[in-house]
């Protein structure tokens, strides 16, 4: 830390961790362990504020730093992850981060009964619940074990999005 600046309080540090997940912010690097970032430089501001704050893993840090990530870009990173954790539970951004990883990737199977934790993912027409057929975790009644969550057209254009740092919202 340069001479002279005072720390980030550990509050704003546990609220920035806990909007990034407690990884890189940028959603292609999701990275451990990391740092605290200023969106507009320290020097300019004078001030630790959340708004301008983002959590980067040392490369992207340094990156940034160097000007290989743009400030737009960096300011949409942070918009987006406002959004994103604003919005959808623990489950439901680690489903998208999944899709995510692997976008050839088609379906993901949850218990049956535990839809009700993807909701905002199918309320806001980002994914659909799709029911199995019958297979070997059939629960005795004939009912499926499992139902199928799938991104929509809609999911997989804000993934596209959020990858490209672009306007989610």
């Amino acid at each position: 830390m340069p001479q002279g600046r005072p720390a980030i309080p550990m509050s704003l540090q546990r609220q920035l961790l806990v909007e990034a997940g407690h990884r890189c912010a940028i959603p292609t690097c999701r990275s451990t362990p990391v740092e605290f970032a200023h969106i507009r430089p320290y020097a300019q501001v004078r001030a630790h504020a959340f708004e301008n704050l983002i959590a980067l893993c040392p490369t992207c840090h340094t990156r940034f730093d160097r000007g290989d990530i743009d400030f737009r870009s960096m300011r949409q990173y942070k918009l987006n992850l406002g959004l994103l954790s604003g919005r959808y539970g623990p489950l439901e951004l680690q489903a998208l981060q999944w899709f995510a990883d692997d976008t050839t990737r088609q379906e993901i199977g949850i218990p049956r009964g535990l839809d009700w934790a993807f909701g905002n993912l199918t309320r806001d027409g980002l994914a659909e619940v799709v029911d199995r057929p019958p297979t070997w975790d059939s629960v005795g009644d004939g009912s499926s074990g499992t139902v199928g969550l799938c991104l929509t057209a809609r999911g997989h254009d804000a993934i596209r999005r959020v990858l490209k740092a672009e306007p989610i919202g």
